[in-house]
C-alpha cells in the first residue's frame, strides 16, 4: 500500500468495498489527481501499471452493469473526470488505457475506473 504519512492507507483491509470504506474517507491520505463532490481520483495504492490511476464515484454504484437512470448524474461526473484524467496520462506518456472490471474480476464491489500507462509493475 502506498504509505501517506505514518499510516498505511487500507493496510491489511479484507472488506469488499474498498472505496466505500477505506478511499473515500481517507481521502486526504491518497495522492489525489481529483476530488470534488461527485468523484475522486487517485494514484492507485497498490499500482499494477507505472502510471495508474483510479476514478470512482463518491456515491455507491456497484458495477458498470448494474448502473441505472438515477446514477446518471454521476456516471457523467465520473467520466468527465476519466476523460480528462486519460487526456493527461495520454499527453504525459503518449499512450493510456481505461479499464473497468465486472464479475469475478472486480475485488472491489464499487464502480471504479483503471487510467494507466506504461508497463507492468507487478
Amino acid at each position: 500500500m502506498r504509505q501517506a504519512g505514518s499510516v498505511m492507507v487500507g493496510e491489511g483491509y479484507d472488506g469488499d468495498d474498498f472505496y466505500c470504506d477505506v478511499a473515500i474517507p481517507r481521502a486526504a491520505e491518497l495522492a489525489v489527481v481529483h476530488d470534488d463532490e461527485q468523484v475522486l481520483a487517485y494514484h492507485h495504492t497498490r499500482p499494477f501499471w507505472a502510471t495508474h490511476v483510479v476514478v470512482v464515484p463518491k456515491r455507491h454504484i456497484g458495477s458498470l452493469t448494474s448502473v441505472r437512470n438515477d446514477d446518471e448524474e454521476d456516471v457523467r461526473a465520473l467520466l468527465w473526470v476519466v476523460q480528462a484524467v486519460a487526456a493527461d496520462v495520454e499527453a504525459a506518456h503518449g499512450e493510456a488505457a481505461v479499464l473497468t472490471n465486472l464479475g469475478r474480476y472486480q475485488d472491489s464491489k464499487h464502480l471504479h475506473v483503471h487510467v494507466h500507462a506504461r508497463g507492468h509493475l507487478r
